[in-house]
Protein backbone atom coordinates (compact mmCIF):
# COMPACT_ATOMS: atom_id res chain seq x y z
CA UNK A 1 0.00 0.00 0.00
CA UNK A 2 1.20 3.56 -0.72
CA UNK A 3 1.62 6.08 2.05
CA UNK A 4 -0.96 8.83 2.23
CA UNK A 5 -0.26 12.02 0.28
CA UNK A 6 -1.33 15.08 2.24
CA UNK A 7 -2.79 18.06 0.38
CA UNK A 8 -3.00 21.73 1.26
CA UNK A 9 -6.47 23.20 1.83
CA UNK A 10 -8.38 24.28 -1.25
CA UNK A 11 -8.28 28.08 -1.76
CA UNK A 12 -11.36 30.24 -1.31
CA UNK A 13 -11.91 30.58 -5.05
CA UNK A 14 -12.32 26.86 -5.42
CA UNK A 15 -13.07 26.82 -9.17
CA UNK A 16 -9.88 28.65 -10.08
CA UNK A 17 -7.91 26.66 -7.57
CA UNK A 18 -9.01 23.28 -8.86
CA UNK A 19 -8.41 24.27 -12.47
CA UNK A 20 -4.90 25.37 -11.52
CA UNK A 21 -4.44 22.05 -9.73
CA UNK A 22 -5.47 20.24 -12.90
CA UNK A 23 -3.09 22.23 -15.07
CA UNK A 24 -0.13 22.20 -12.70
CA UNK A 25 -0.33 19.15 -10.44
CA UNK A 26 1.80 16.13 -11.37
CA UNK A 27 -0.09 13.22 -12.83
CA UNK A 28 -0.43 10.53 -10.19
CA UNK A 29 0.30 7.87 -12.80
CA UNK A 30 3.94 8.86 -12.91
CA UNK A 31 4.77 7.86 -9.32
CA UNK A 32 7.81 5.59 -9.55
CA UNK A 33 7.76 2.18 -8.03
CA UNK A 34 11.20 2.82 -6.49
CA UNK A 35 12.29 5.71 -4.28
CA UNK A 36 12.97 8.88 -6.30
CA UNK A 37 16.58 8.95 -5.15
CA UNK A 38 17.25 5.65 -6.91
CA UNK A 39 17.09 7.13 -10.41
CA UNK A 40 16.90 10.60 -11.98
CA UNK A 41 13.46 11.73 -13.07
CA UNK A 42 12.82 11.31 -16.80
CA UNK A 43 12.23 14.48 -18.77
CA UNK A 44 8.52 15.08 -19.40
CA UNK A 45 7.28 14.23 -22.86
CA UNK A 46 5.85 17.37 -24.44
CA UNK A 47 3.73 17.64 -27.56
CA UNK A 48 6.48 19.44 -29.45
CA UNK A 49 8.80 16.45 -29.10
CA UNK A 50 6.18 14.09 -30.52
CA UNK A 51 5.42 16.42 -33.44
CA UNK A 52 9.11 16.87 -34.24
CA UNK A 53 9.62 13.11 -34.23
CA UNK A 54 6.61 12.33 -36.42
CA UNK A 55 7.54 15.09 -38.85
CA UNK A 56 10.91 13.47 -39.46
CA UNK A 57 10.37 9.74 -38.94
CA UNK A 58 6.72 8.85 -39.65
CA UNK A 59 6.66 6.24 -42.47
CA UNK A 60 3.83 8.06 -44.24
CA UNK A 61 5.93 11.24 -44.41
CA UNK A 62 8.96 9.31 -45.63
CA UNK A 63 6.81 7.67 -48.32
CA UNK A 64 5.51 11.06 -49.47
CA UNK A 65 9.06 12.40 -49.63
CA UNK A 66 10.06 9.42 -51.78
CA UNK A 67 7.19 10.17 -54.17
CA UNK A 68 8.39 13.78 -54.34
CA UNK A 69 11.89 12.64 -55.26
CA UNK A 70 10.39 10.41 -57.94
CA UNK A 71 8.52 13.38 -59.43
CA UNK A 72 11.72 15.44 -59.42
CA UNK A 73 13.47 12.61 -61.26
CA UNK A 74 10.72 12.57 -63.89
CA UNK A 75 11.15 16.32 -64.32
CA UNK A 76 14.84 15.76 -64.94
CA UNK A 77 13.89 13.23 -67.60
CA UNK A 78 11.58 15.75 -69.27
CA UNK A 79 14.36 18.34 -69.24
CA UNK A 80 16.42 15.96 -71.38
CA UNK A 81 14.42 17.10 -74.42
CA UNK A 82 16.29 20.42 -74.17
CA UNK A 83 19.74 18.92 -73.74
CA UNK A 84 22.49 19.96 -76.13
CA UNK A 85 23.42 17.05 -78.38
CA UNK A 86 26.84 16.43 -79.90
CA UNK A 87 27.17 13.96 -82.76
CA UNK A 88 30.02 12.86 -85.01
CA UNK A 89 30.51 10.42 -87.85
CA UNK A 90 33.32 9.42 -90.19
CA UNK A 91 33.35 7.30 -93.32
CA UNK A 92 35.99 6.04 -95.77
CA UNK A 93 35.93 3.76 -98.79
CA UNK A 94 38.22 0.76 -98.51
CA UNK A 95 37.69 -0.67 -102.01
CA UNK A 96 36.12 0.39 -105.26
CA UNK A 97 36.70 3.01 -107.90
CA UNK A 98 36.23 6.00 -105.60
CA UNK A 99 38.50 6.71 -102.64
CA UNK A 100 36.41 9.42 -100.92
CA UNK A 101 36.54 9.84 -97.18
CA UNK A 102 34.73 12.29 -94.89
CA UNK A 103 34.25 13.24 -91.25
CA UNK A 104 31.61 15.45 -89.66
CA UNK A 105 30.73 16.81 -86.21
CA UNK A 106 27.53 18.58 -85.24
CA UNK A 107 26.13 20.30 -82.14
CA UNK A 108 22.36 20.77 -81.85
CA UNK A 109 20.81 23.08 -79.24
CA UNK A 110 16.99 22.92 -78.81
CA UNK A 111 15.36 26.34 -78.45
CA UNK A 112 12.97 26.73 -75.53
CA UNK A 113 11.11 29.43 -77.45
CA UNK A 114 9.92 29.40 -81.05
CA UNK A 115 9.74 25.61 -80.99
CA UNK A 116 12.88 25.05 -83.01
CA UNK A 117 16.57 24.42 -82.64
CA UNK A 118 19.96 25.86 -83.56
CA UNK A 119 22.84 23.86 -84.87
CA UNK A 120 26.46 24.20 -85.88
CA UNK A 121 29.06 21.84 -87.24
CA UNK A 122 32.24 21.15 -89.05
CA UNK A 123 32.96 18.67 -91.84
CA UNK A 124 35.93 17.84 -93.98
CA UNK A 125 36.45 15.43 -96.88
CA UNK A 126 39.21 14.10 -99.10
CA UNK A 127 39.43 11.99 -102.25
CA UNK A 128 36.77 11.60 -104.89
CA UNK A 129 33.05 10.78 -104.54
CA UNK A 130 30.48 9.60 -107.07
CA UNK A 131 28.17 12.21 -108.53
CA UNK A 132 25.30 11.16 -106.31
CA UNK A 133 27.46 12.02 -103.25
CA UNK A 134 28.63 15.34 -104.58
CA UNK A 135 27.47 17.17 -101.43
CA UNK A 136 30.24 15.49 -99.47
CA UNK A 137 32.97 17.60 -101.08
CA UNK A 138 34.58 20.40 -99.06
CA UNK A 139 37.63 22.58 -99.44
CA UNK A 140 40.85 21.15 -98.11
CA UNK A 141 40.49 22.65 -94.60
CA UNK A 142 36.85 21.73 -94.32
CA UNK A 143 33.58 23.59 -93.90
CA UNK A 144 31.95 25.35 -90.93
CA UNK A 145 28.17 25.52 -90.88
CA UNK A 146 25.62 27.16 -88.56
CA UNK A 147 21.88 27.50 -88.76
CA UNK A 148 18.55 27.52 -86.97
CA UNK A 149 14.96 26.39 -87.48
CA UNK A 150 12.05 28.45 -86.12
CA UNK A 151 8.36 27.51 -85.88
CA UNK A 152 6.14 30.43 -86.89
CA UNK A 153 2.70 28.89 -86.32
CA UNK A 154 2.29 25.34 -84.97
CA UNK A 155 4.68 24.52 -82.11
CA UNK A 156 5.64 28.19 -81.65
CA UNK A 157 3.91 28.73 -78.27
CA UNK A 158 3.82 25.10 -77.14
CA UNK A 159 4.97 21.74 -78.39
CA UNK A 160 5.35 18.21 -77.05
CA UNK A 161 8.70 18.96 -75.43
CA UNK A 162 7.55 22.03 -73.53
CA UNK A 163 4.25 20.40 -72.65
CA UNK A 164 6.05 17.39 -71.15
CA UNK A 165 8.26 19.67 -69.09
CA UNK A 166 5.37 21.78 -67.82
CA UNK A 167 3.47 18.64 -66.88
CA UNK A 168 6.50 17.27 -65.04
CA UNK A 169 6.94 20.55 -63.16
CA UNK A 170 3.30 20.42 -62.14
CA UNK A 171 3.75 16.82 -60.97
CA UNK A 172 6.58 17.94 -58.70
CA UNK A 173 4.36 20.63 -57.20
CA UNK A 174 1.54 18.11 -56.85
CA UNK A 175 3.84 15.66 -55.08
CA UNK A 176 4.93 18.42 -52.71
CA UNK A 177 1.30 19.34 -52.01
CA UNK A 178 0.56 15.68 -51.35
CA UNK A 179 3.55 15.56 -48.99
CA UNK A 180 2.20 18.53 -47.04
CA UNK A 181 -1.29 16.99 -46.93
CA UNK A 182 0.11 13.70 -45.64
CA UNK A 183 2.18 15.57 -43.05
CA UNK A 184 -0.90 17.49 -41.87
CA UNK A 185 -2.79 14.24 -41.40
CA UNK A 186 0.12 12.61 -39.59
CA UNK A 187 0.58 15.58 -37.26
CA UNK A 188 -3.13 15.76 -36.51
CA UNK A 189 -3.17 12.07 -35.57
CA UNK A 190 -0.01 12.56 -33.52
CA UNK A 191 -1.70 15.33 -31.52
CA UNK A 192 -4.73 13.11 -31.00
CA UNK A 193 -2.58 10.19 -29.81
CA UNK A 194 -0.59 12.44 -27.48
CA UNK A 195 -3.73 13.97 -25.96
CA UNK A 196 -5.24 10.51 -25.44
CA UNK A 197 -2.06 9.44 -23.64
CA UNK A 198 -1.78 12.59 -21.54
CA UNK A 199 -5.39 12.68 -20.39
CA UNK A 200 -5.43 8.92 -19.79
CA UNK A 201 -2.57 9.52 -17.37
CA UNK A 202 -4.43 12.37 -15.69
CA UNK A 203 -7.57 10.25 -15.29
CA UNK A 204 -5.42 7.53 -13.77
CA UNK A 205 -4.11 10.09 -11.30
CA UNK A 206 -7.66 11.01 -10.26
CA UNK A 207 -8.56 7.40 -9.51
CA UNK A 208 -5.25 6.78 -7.75
CA UNK A 209 -5.99 9.75 -5.50
CA UNK A 210 -9.44 8.34 -4.84
CA UNK A 211 -7.98 4.93 -3.98
CA UNK A 212 -5.35 6.53 -1.72
CA UNK A 213 -8.10 8.16 0.36
CA UNK A 214 -9.70 4.77 1.00
CA UNK A 215 -6.33 3.18 1.79
CA UNK A 216 -5.41 5.92 4.25
CA UNK A 217 -8.84 5.66 5.86
CA UNK A 218 -8.42 1.89 6.23
CA UNK A 219 -5.32 2.35 8.37
CA UNK A 220 -7.24 4.71 10.65
CA UNK A 221 -10.18 2.34 10.85
CA UNK A 222 -7.90 -0.50 11.99
CA UNK A 223 -6.66 1.59 14.89
CA UNK A 224 -10.18 2.65 15.81
CA UNK A 225 -11.55 -0.91 15.58
CA UNK A 226 -8.66 -2.13 17.74
CA UNK A 227 -9.59 0.54 20.29
CA UNK A 228 -13.29 -0.38 20.09
CA UNK A 229 -14.28 3.00 18.68
CA UNK A 230 -15.59 1.58 15.38
CA UNK A 231 -17.40 -1.65 14.48
CA UNK A 232 -15.32 -4.30 12.68
CA UNK A 233 -17.79 -4.40 9.78
CA UNK A 234 -16.59 -0.93 8.82
CA UNK A 235 -13.26 -2.46 7.75
CA UNK A 236 -15.07 -4.84 5.39
CA UNK A 237 -17.18 -2.03 3.98
CA UNK A 238 -14.12 0.10 3.34
CA UNK A 239 -12.31 -2.86 1.75
CA UNK A 240 -15.25 -3.24 -0.61
CA UNK A 241 -14.96 0.44 -1.47
CA UNK A 242 -11.20 0.02 -1.99
CA UNK A 243 -11.76 -2.85 -4.42
CA UNK A 244 -14.22 -0.79 -6.43
CA UNK A 245 -11.79 2.11 -6.64
CA UNK A 246 -8.92 -0.25 -7.42
CA UNK A 247 -10.90 -1.56 -10.40
CA UNK A 248 -11.14 2.01 -11.68
CA UNK A 249 -7.37 2.33 -11.33
CA UNK A 250 -6.75 -0.90 -13.24
CA UNK A 251 -9.09 0.15 -16.05
CA UNK A 252 -7.33 3.52 -16.26
CA UNK A 253 -3.94 1.81 -16.34
CA UNK A 254 -5.08 -0.32 -19.26
CA UNK A 255 -6.32 2.75 -21.11
CA UNK A 256 -2.99 4.49 -20.48
CA UNK A 257 -1.01 1.50 -21.78
CA UNK A 258 -3.13 1.38 -24.94
CA UNK A 259 -2.64 5.12 -25.44
CA UNK A 260 1.12 4.73 -24.92
CA UNK A 261 1.25 2.18 -27.74
CA UNK A 262 -0.61 4.57 -30.03
CA UNK A 263 1.86 7.37 -29.26
CA UNK A 264 4.76 5.10 -30.26
CA UNK A 265 3.55 5.27 -33.88
CA UNK A 266 4.60 8.93 -33.89
CA UNK A 267 7.27 9.10 -31.19
CA UNK A 268 10.26 7.33 -32.69
CA UNK A 269 13.93 6.75 -32.02
CA UNK A 270 16.56 8.34 -34.29
CA UNK A 271 16.62 5.12 -36.34
CA UNK A 272 12.86 5.38 -36.92
CA UNK A 273 11.72 2.53 -34.66
CA UNK A 274 8.69 3.17 -32.41
CA UNK A 275 9.34 4.41 -28.87
CA UNK A 276 6.69 3.68 -26.22
CA UNK A 277 6.64 6.56 -23.70
CA UNK A 278 7.08 5.64 -20.05
CA UNK A 279 4.59 6.68 -17.41
CA UNK A 280 7.40 8.59 -15.74
CA UNK A 281 7.43 10.92 -18.76
CA UNK A 282 3.89 12.19 -18.18
CA UNK A 283 4.21 15.99 -18.00
CA UNK A 284 3.91 17.78 -14.68
CA UNK A 285 1.56 20.32 -16.28
CA UNK A 286 -1.00 20.35 -19.06
CA UNK A 287 -0.03 22.90 -21.67
CA UNK A 288 -2.64 24.99 -23.40
CA UNK A 289 -4.38 23.81 -26.57
CA UNK A 290 -2.98 24.30 -30.06
CA UNK A 291 -3.19 28.05 -30.86
CA UNK A 292 -6.18 29.22 -32.84
CA UNK A 293 -5.42 31.15 -36.02
CA UNK A 294 -7.01 34.60 -36.27
CA UNK A 295 -8.33 34.27 -39.84
CA UNK A 296 -9.02 30.57 -40.44
CA UNK A 297 -10.73 31.02 -43.82
CA UNK A 298 -7.88 33.08 -45.22
CA UNK A 299 -5.44 30.35 -44.22
CA UNK A 300 -7.66 27.52 -45.45
CA UNK A 301 -7.63 28.72 -49.07
CA UNK A 302 -3.93 27.77 -49.10
CA UNK A 303 -4.63 24.16 -48.16
CA UNK A 304 -2.65 21.67 -50.24
CA UNK A 305 -5.73 19.77 -51.42
CA UNK A 306 -7.17 22.97 -52.92
CA UNK A 307 -3.78 23.71 -54.45
CA UNK A 308 -3.74 20.20 -55.94
CA UNK A 309 -7.02 20.80 -57.75
CA UNK A 310 -5.72 24.14 -59.05
CA UNK A 311 -2.63 22.37 -60.38
CA UNK A 312 -4.76 19.70 -62.06
CA UNK A 313 -6.75 22.43 -63.78
CA UNK A 314 -3.50 24.09 -64.84
CA UNK A 315 -2.31 20.81 -66.34
CA UNK A 316 -5.61 20.41 -68.19
CA UNK A 317 -5.35 23.94 -69.60
CA UNK A 318 -1.84 23.21 -70.84
CA UNK A 319 -3.13 20.04 -72.50
CA UNK A 320 -5.93 22.12 -74.06
CA UNK A 321 -3.34 24.53 -75.46
CA UNK A 322 -1.42 21.60 -76.95
CA UNK A 323 -4.58 20.20 -78.55
CA UNK A 324 -5.41 23.60 -80.06
CA UNK A 325 -1.85 23.82 -81.33
CA UNK A 326 -2.56 20.75 -83.49
CA UNK A 327 -5.15 22.76 -85.48
CA UNK A 328 -2.55 25.25 -86.69
CA UNK A 329 -0.67 24.88 -89.97
CA UNK A 330 2.99 24.06 -89.57
CA UNK A 331 5.11 26.88 -90.97
CA UNK A 332 8.83 26.59 -90.22
CA UNK A 333 11.59 28.84 -91.45
CA UNK A 334 15.20 27.71 -91.71
CA UNK A 335 18.28 29.92 -91.98
CA UNK A 336 21.77 28.55 -92.58
CA UNK A 337 25.23 29.85 -93.38
CA UNK A 338 28.39 27.91 -94.25
CA UNK A 339 31.95 28.69 -95.24
CA UNK A 340 34.72 26.48 -96.65
CA UNK A 341 38.34 27.10 -95.78
CA UNK A 342 41.63 26.28 -97.47
CA UNK A 343 42.50 25.44 -101.02
CA UNK A 344 39.93 24.24 -103.48
CA UNK A 345 39.26 20.54 -103.14
CA UNK A 346 38.20 17.89 -105.61
CA UNK A 347 34.68 19.33 -105.62
CA UNK A 348 35.81 22.44 -107.45
CA UNK A 349 35.61 26.17 -106.82
CA UNK A 350 31.86 26.06 -106.25
CA UNK A 351 32.57 25.17 -102.60
CA UNK A 352 34.65 28.27 -101.91
CA UNK A 353 33.38 31.31 -100.01
CA UNK A 354 30.38 31.96 -97.77
CA UNK A 355 27.07 30.35 -98.64
CA UNK A 356 23.78 31.38 -96.98
CA UNK A 357 20.32 29.85 -97.36
CA UNK A 358 16.76 30.51 -96.21
CA UNK A 359 14.05 27.88 -96.45
CA UNK A 360 10.36 27.54 -95.57
CA UNK A 361 8.35 24.39 -94.77
CA UNK A 362 4.54 24.47 -94.78
CA UNK A 363 2.18 21.68 -93.70
CA UNK A 364 -1.62 21.99 -93.42
CA UNK A 365 -3.70 19.30 -91.66
CA UNK A 366 -6.98 18.77 -93.51
CA UNK A 367 -8.83 16.63 -90.94
CA UNK A 368 -8.59 17.06 -87.17
CA UNK A 369 -11.22 14.74 -85.69
CA UNK A 370 -8.84 13.41 -83.03
CA UNK A 371 -7.82 16.92 -81.94
CA UNK A 372 -11.47 18.01 -81.69
CA UNK A 373 -12.23 15.01 -79.51
CA UNK A 374 -9.29 15.73 -77.23
CA UNK A 375 -10.34 19.38 -76.87
CA UNK A 376 -13.89 18.42 -75.90
CA UNK A 377 -12.58 15.87 -73.40
CA UNK A 378 -10.17 18.35 -71.83
CA UNK A 379 -12.85 21.04 -71.53
CA UNK A 380 -15.04 18.54 -69.70
CA UNK A 381 -12.20 17.71 -67.32
CA UNK A 382 -11.65 21.40 -66.55
CA UNK A 383 -15.36 21.85 -65.79
CA UNK A 384 -15.27 18.82 -63.48
CA UNK A 385 -12.22 20.18 -61.64
CA UNK A 386 -13.93 23.54 -61.17
CA UNK A 387 -17.03 21.91 -59.67
CA UNK A 388 -14.91 19.71 -57.41
CA UNK A 389 -12.93 22.68 -56.17
CA UNK A 390 -16.06 24.68 -55.45
CA UNK A 391 -17.56 21.90 -53.35
CA UNK A 392 -14.30 21.20 -51.52
CA UNK A 393 -13.85 24.87 -50.65
CA UNK A 394 -17.44 25.13 -49.42
CA UNK A 395 -17.02 21.95 -47.38
CA UNK A 396 -13.78 23.24 -45.83
CA UNK A 397 -15.40 26.54 -44.87
CA UNK A 398 -18.38 24.71 -43.34
CA UNK A 399 -16.04 22.46 -41.35
CA UNK A 400 -14.03 25.44 -40.16
CA UNK A 401 -17.16 27.29 -39.05
CA UNK A 402 -18.36 24.21 -37.17
CA UNK A 403 -14.98 23.69 -35.53
CA UNK A 404 -14.89 27.36 -34.56
CA UNK A 405 -18.19 26.86 -32.76
CA UNK A 406 -16.77 23.76 -31.07
CA UNK A 407 -13.68 25.67 -29.92
CA UNK A 408 -15.80 28.41 -28.37
CA UNK A 409 -18.23 25.94 -26.81
CA UNK A 410 -15.57 23.68 -25.31
CA UNK A 411 -13.86 26.73 -23.83
CA UNK A 412 -17.07 27.63 -22.01
CA UNK A 413 -17.57 24.03 -20.90
CA UNK A 414 -14.10 24.02 -19.33
CA UNK A 415 -15.09 26.97 -17.16
CA UNK A 416 -18.36 25.33 -16.13
CA UNK A 417 -16.65 22.02 -15.40
CA UNK A 418 -13.99 23.82 -13.34
CA UNK A 419 -16.68 25.51 -11.24
CA UNK A 420 -18.43 22.18 -10.72
CA UNK A 421 -15.21 20.40 -9.80
CA UNK A 422 -14.33 23.15 -7.35
CA UNK A 423 -17.64 22.93 -5.56
CA UNK A 424 -17.49 19.14 -5.47
CA UNK A 425 -14.00 19.29 -3.95
CA UNK A 426 -15.21 21.76 -1.32
CA UNK A 427 -18.08 19.46 -0.40
CA UNK A 428 -15.77 16.44 -0.17
CA UNK A 429 -13.27 18.23 2.08
CA UNK A 430 -16.04 19.51 4.33
CA UNK A 431 -17.63 16.07 4.54
CA UNK A 432 -14.32 14.47 5.53
CA UNK A 433 -13.93 17.01 8.31
CA UNK A 434 -17.46 16.30 9.55
CA UNK A 435 -16.76 12.57 9.39
CA UNK A 436 -13.57 13.02 11.41
CA UNK A 437 -15.61 14.91 14.03
CA UNK A 438 -18.29 12.22 14.04
CA UNK A 439 -20.94 14.47 12.50
CA UNK A 440 -21.22 12.46 9.25
CA UNK A 441 -21.40 8.82 8.23
CA UNK A 442 -19.20 6.64 6.07
CA UNK A 443 -21.70 6.39 3.19
CA UNK A 444 -22.02 10.14 2.82
CA UNK A 445 -18.28 10.84 2.88
CA UNK A 446 -17.72 8.19 0.19
CA UNK A 447 -20.47 9.71 -1.91
CA UNK A 448 -18.86 13.15 -1.65
CA UNK A 449 -15.46 11.76 -2.59
CA UNK A 450 -16.87 9.88 -5.58
CA UNK A 451 -18.70 13.00 -6.71
CA UNK A 452 -15.53 15.06 -6.42
CA UNK A 453 -13.59 12.48 -8.46
CA UNK A 454 -16.32 12.37 -11.10
CA UNK A 455 -16.25 16.16 -11.29
CA UNK A 456 -12.47 16.12 -11.80
CA UNK A 457 -12.87 13.55 -14.57
CA UNK A 458 -15.57 15.68 -16.21
CA UNK A 459 -13.20 18.64 -16.04
CA UNK A 460 -10.50 16.53 -17.67
CA UNK A 461 -12.92 15.48 -20.38
CA UNK A 462 -13.86 19.11 -21.02
CA UNK A 463 -10.21 20.15 -21.29
CA UNK A 464 -9.59 17.14 -23.56
CA UNK A 465 -12.48 18.08 -25.86
CA UNK A 466 -11.18 21.64 -26.02
CA UNK A 467 -7.73 20.36 -27.02
CA UNK A 468 -9.30 18.12 -29.69
CA UNK A 469 -11.35 21.00 -31.10
CA UNK A 470 -8.30 23.25 -31.35
CA UNK A 471 -6.24 20.50 -33.01
CA UNK A 472 -9.02 19.70 -35.49
CA UNK A 473 -9.32 23.39 -36.38
CA UNK A 474 -5.56 23.62 -36.96
CA UNK A 475 -5.70 20.58 -39.26
CA UNK A 476 -8.77 21.87 -41.13
CA UNK A 477 -7.14 25.24 -41.82
CA UNK A 478 -3.77 23.70 -42.68
CA UNK A 479 -2.02 25.71 -39.96
CA UNK A 480 1.51 24.37 -40.45
CA UNK A 481 3.00 26.31 -37.53
CA UNK A 482 0.45 24.96 -35.06
CA UNK A 483 1.05 21.43 -36.37
CA UNK A 484 4.81 21.64 -35.95
CA UNK A 485 5.54 21.78 -39.69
Amino acid sequence: MRPCQHRRPVPNNIAIGLLALLLAAPAMAQRPSVPPAAAPRAAPLLLGEVLASSRLHAPQVIEALARLRGAEARLLTAEAAFDTVFSANAETRLTGYYDGRSAETRVTVPLEKWGGYAYGGYRVSGGRFPIYEDERYTSQLGELKAGAVFALMRDRAIDERRFARVQAEAEVTLADADRVMVAIGVQARAIQAYNNWLFAGLRLGVYQDLLALAQDRQAGFRRQVAQGARPAILLTENEQNMLRRQALVVQSEQALDVASTAVSLYLRKPDGTPLVPLRARLPAAVSGPVPRVAQPRALAVQRPDLRSIDLRMQQARQRLALDRNAFLPKLDVKVEASNDFGRTGYGGASRNGVESKVGVTFTLPLQQSAARGRIAQTNAEIAAFQARRQFLEEQIFADIDGLGIAVTGTGRLVGIAADGAGRAATMAIAERRRFALGASDYFLVNTREDSAADARVRLLDAVFRRAVAHADLAAATGDLDALGL
